[in-house]
């Protein structure tokens, strides 16, 4: 009876690690919470019912569990074996937007996939999908990489073509985002730093002529620089997010008492979100998404440590790769709300309003919960076998 228990037990709760379980849940909630407090005015106004947007999110949201619960019962040797599909489907979804019939156009920007009930924005899902490419090139190449720069240099071809098909979106954030990533994860790989950069020499101007080929891109520089000196004009945006940092102060001015949200701030509960959090959360609400993301993150290392160490080489890169994603694009969103970087249309993972945003981060997340229980599944069944050695021999002495 006590042996069926306990395997009746380990189908129904494996083990997730707790710490990541526990951060990134506390995201989904704090974002549930903030995005139907920032959207009220706004989707009254567009669209005559003040929770379609929360409700909206809160679909996307409850999809996205169930996305993570799914990845929670795919053994990781099966994302192994479908790296390649990963870095094809990337690279077809990079292309399909551009295709005319095929991508959504929005503000001039193609980068969307019009899937009926929604939106798909392939770059957020192309984000795992190199990674998880990547992550298999690692497990058969990590040797040679520390050696030569040959096989440094492949990993950042491939991201390249990735990069490229992004900038013609436009999407210059992703692009960067996505470079970022992947020299992240071969460094850790132990590619020489000499090498980085070397590649650095080479790609900086080419990120460089990217950079100012586009007007608005110049625009949005300039506004960075100093976006007092035309706050109604190219500075709007980061005015507007600066004013409602300030208004935070401490302790917020109250949940739902933001005055910025009122068709002040654009995008106030997607890419500015963080700034209608500060507002009405104060410094203690920063403090805490800022605790939550550096413990969502701090923990897909440990998980990749721990892979590292116990030969799973696969797992580790995966862990790796997506807490540089998660680290980075949370650093980003917050940098440019608060003015330290220039404006990007990047969410903050888990938290703003994003359907496509909210299924990849959720799908990572689902693949960190997978390498923990993978990790937990020897010790727990060594455990099993101990407690029903122990069972079975206090049942033999009862009955002596």
């Amino acid at each position: 009876m006590m042996s069926l228990a306990i395997q009746t037990r380990a189908r129904i709760a494996p083990a997730a690690d707790s710490w990541l379980l526990i951060s990134a849940a506390s995201l989904l909630a704090l974002g549930l919470v903030m995005v139907a407090s920032a959207s009220v005015a706004i989707a009254e106004r567009d669209m005559g019912q003040p929770l379609y947007y929360a409700l909206r999110h809160g679909a996307f949201v409850g999809a996205g569990l169930m996305v993570a619960l799914v990845m929670t019962r795919v053994p990781l040797r099966i994302l192994h074996g479908l790296r390649w599909p990963a870095l094809g489907l990337s690279y077809l979804g990079l292309i399909a937007v551009l295709v005319p019939g095929l991508g959504v156009e929005v503000n001039g920007a193609h980068r969307w996939l019009n899937l009926g009930m929604f939106n798909l924005q392939v770059s957020e899902f192309a984000k795992l999908g190199f990674i998880i490419y990547f992550a298999g090139y690692l497990v058969r190449h990590g040797e040679r990489l520390r050696a030569g720069f040959r096989q440094v240099l492949k990993p950042f071809l491939l991201a390249g073509v990735g990069c490229a098909l992004l900038l013609l979106e436009p999407d210059f954030g992703a692009a960067v985002l996505l470079g970022a990533i992947v020299t992240g994860m071969v460094f850790l790989a132990g590619a020489r730093l000499w090498h980085l950069l070397g590649l650095a020499l080479v790609v900086l101007p080419v990120v460089t002529a990217a950079l100012v080929a586009m007007p608005y891109r110049v625009a949005r520089l300039l506004a960075f620089r100093d976006p007092w000196a035309d706050p109604f004009d190219g500075g709007f945006q980061l005015t507007q997010a600066l004013i409602a940092i300030g208004r935070g102060e401490w302790l917020g001015v109250g949940l739902g008492g933001s005055v910025q949200k009122l068709f002040y701030l654009p995008e106030a509960y997607s890419d500015f979100l963080f700034a209608i959090l500060a507002e009405e959360l104060g410094l203690a609400g920063v403090v805490l998404v800022i605790a939550l993301f550096a413990a969502l993150t701090g923990r897909a290392f440990v998980l990749g440590g721990r892979a590292l160490a116990a030969g799973h080489a696969f797992s580790a890169w995966l862990c790796y790769g997506i807490g540089l994603w998660f680290g980075l694009q949370a650093v980003v969103n917050m940098g440019v709300n608060m003015g330290l970087l220039p404006t990007k249309g990047l969410t903050l993972p888990l938290v703003s309003h994003g359907g496509s945003s909210m299924l990849a981060c959720c799908l990572a997340v689902g693949i960190l919960l997978r390498v923990g229980i993978e990790l937990a599944t020897p010790a727990r069944r060594r455990n099993q076998r101990e407690t029903l050695h122990e069972t079975g021999r206090e049942t033999g002495e009862a009955g002596e």
